[in-house]
């Protein structure tokens, strides 16, 4: 039996490849005589880019940048299509996992380190650019970004601001005559891991504002920040970047990209899907095995484990999904996509004891699924 393991990360405890690793291992523990092709797979989410990057055999180049409370790092980005386009991971710049709890502070946070990556990308003179946006620290609306590449954000005297959130409330102007020259000639697709609109009880500040350290007061004020900022920019540009799917990614940054750099913001896994030619890899293929950390119906929402499935099912393939977390109650929504959805954890336990646990239930999950089908 030819098997295909085409997992997404399981969220802060193992990568995708390593989960992969860990369902071959289990499959080949158990009665089911088989082979096992891995393929780890993203959705915008952090790791994103360095999937592609593998997957299409691409290099990586070390660059300077800083963090998102401003720091210098060592960053880097990636070069596929024979240099042409770059694939830069947003989390390798101003990523959460960056940071110390402690230091988690979204007012403060920016996206500068992500803007010198997209500068240090057209230094190499490439045509395009593909940013997974996932596992931020920010939600600055790519101001960051934006002021790296040479946008001036200025005040009510014409005073140019810092390019951090806690600023965006005071914008009264923004100029755009610097900004870098090589842009308008640069495609650049921003892989979105959510559809969250910019504003509102389910923007970017509301969401995920909390995740990066933001408080139910500063919540509320991030949200009339990146309001400010859309105003602004509607006005400016007519732009409206608070009605565009995918806009609230990475703490609006997407929003951001869309309006001053005439980005296309793009399902994360409908696109590396495509670009690292997911199909081949259904060939010969008589089962699919995905999953990440959690599994329910908002993995319908854009989520890699149903982009997976969705491609699977179109040619009549076989998936079973795994996960740490799956819906006790029936899904019908959730059956049409998956014909199995197995919990890696066998009895309740807490959050830290099953991330603990993560790659040991996996194997022993995979095996069990390898004995099932051995009888089958």
């Amino acid at each position: 039996m030819n098997i295909l393991i085409a997992p997404n990360a399981f969220k802060n405890s193992l990568d995708a490849q390593s989960v992969a690793e860990a369902i071959a291992l289990g499959l080949q523990q158990s009665r089911l005589d088989c082979q096992c092709q891995l393929f780890p797979v993203a959705d915008g989410g952090d790791g994103t880019g360095s999937l592609i990057i593998k997957h299409l055999n691409g290099t990586f180049i070390n660059t300077p940048a800083h963090d998102a409370l401003g720091r210098p790092i060592a960053a880097a980005f990636g070069l596929i299509d024979g240099g042409r386009t770059a694939v830069i991971e947003m989390a390798d710049a101003s990523g959460i996992r960056l940071l110390k709890t402690t230091e988690l502070n979204p007012m403060l946070a920016n996206t500068f380190g992500t803007g010198e990556l997209i500068k240090a990308a057209l230094d190499k003179g490439v045509t395009k650019i593909i940013i997974g946006m996932g596992g931020s620290a920010t939600v600055d609306g790519g101001m960051g970004i934006l002021h790296a590449l040479g946008i001036e954000f200025l005040d009510g005297d014409g005073k140019s601001l810092k390019p951090i959130a806690a600023e965006l409330i005071n914008i009264a102007a923004i100029n755009t005559s610097n900004l870098d020259k090589r842009i308008p000639g640069c495609e650049i697709i921003v892989l979105c891991d959510v559809d969250n609109k910019l504003l509102g009880p389910e923007g970017a500040a509301a969401v995920f504002g909390p995740q990066k350290g933001a408080a139910p007061a500063a919540v509320t004020m991030l949200d009339a920040m990146l309001a400010r900022f859309a105003a602004i920019t509607l006005q400016q540009t007519g732009r409206d970047m608070t009605t565009i799917k995918h806009s609230g990614t990475a703490g609006g940054a997407a929003a951001g990209l869309y309006a001053f750099l005439n980005a296309k913001l793009v399902s994360g896994a409908n696109h590396f899907l495509e670009l690292t030619d997911f199909n081949r890899m259904l060939q010969n293929c008589d089962i699919v095995i995905t999953g990440e950390g959690s599994i329910d119906e908002q993995t319908l929402q854009g989520k890699a484990p149903a982009a997976v499935a969705a491609a699977a099912k179109k040619k009549g393939i076989k998936v079973i999904g795994v996960a740490g977390k799956v819906p006790a109650a029936h899904s019908e929504a959730l059956n049409q996509v998956f014909d199995q959805l197995l919990s890696i954890n066998s009895d309740p336990v807490d959050l830290a004891t099953a991330l603990k646990n993560t790659r040991n239930n996996l194997i022993i999950t995979a095996q069990k699924i390898g004995d099932q089908l051995a009888l089958s």
